[in-house]
């Protein structure tokens, strides 16, 4: 039999030999680079495999931890990162972004401990403004560790979406909060300061290296929909 070529066919093996009880439940699986060895293939193709059987609940996946067999797979409700490009043309609005600004820094401690950066780690640091028709709709704050990226990000496409169609993670973590416009994300939002806006903050690794971490202030009147 010839070896999986794409992510489908290796999400399909991978379901084979669960089915088989090659490995049971609970058990650890390979590590994505002996799969993608085995399978010669790259290891982003066979990390998409075990995402997608990650969100149906087949897999479970932890960071330091590797991936086993679900003792008891359920149904989870999937959840993809979203292009916002895609969410603003998807409600009939033309959309646009401006890069407000790029430093590079040391991150605020809450995002350093996230990341779990060495104390002193710089990042470039990225602020964009999302528009929907001319008008604000979300304000993007990014960290990102330029080391992990297959070539730098063009300037002309919003990092939001490069990143989901460029970069391949292996773990992520993902919160979502109401909070108070502080008067900067207010004057940007053309909202009222103290405005209630929806929060979704994000991190994300290959491997063990941090990709990014990013938080996404929408403005007043988004909804987020998922699938169960």
């Amino acid at each position: 039999m010839r070896p999986p070529q794409g992510w489908e066919e290796i999400r399909a093996e991978v379901l084979r030999r669960i089915d088989r009880r090659d490995w049971r439940p609970g058990a650890t699986i390979p590590t994505e680079e002996q799969l993608a060895a085995e399978f010669g293939c790259a290891r982003a193709t066979v990390s998409r495999a075990l995402r997608e059987l990650a969100g149906a609940g087949v897999l479970e996946r932890r960071r330091k931890a590797g991936t086993r067999v679900a003792t008891h797979p359920v149904r989870k409700a999937t959840l993809d990162i979203p292009v916002i490009r895609l969410e603003v043309e998807g409600r009939g609005q033309a959309y646009g972004f401006r890069l407000i600004d790029r430093a590079t820094a040391v991150p605020p401690p809450a995002v350093a401990a996230r990341l779990g950066l060495a104390p002193g780690q710089r990042l470039d640091r990225f602020r964009t403004l999302h528009l929907a028709d001319g008008r604000p709709t979300a304000l993007e704050d990014r960290w990102l560790n330029l080391a992990v990226l297959p070539e730098p990000p063009p300037a002309d496409v919003s990092l939001n979406e490069w990143l989901v169609k460029t970069v391949a993670y292996t773990y992520g973590d993902i919160s979502f909060s109401a909070e108070a416009a502080t008067p900067d994300e207010a004057l940007l939002l053309e909202t009222p300061a103290g405005a209630a806006l929806f929060i979704t903050e994000r991190t994300t690794w290959a491997g063990e290296a941090p990709i990014t971490s990013v938080r996404l202030a929408h403005a007043p009147g988004y909804r987020l929909r998922t699938v169960v």
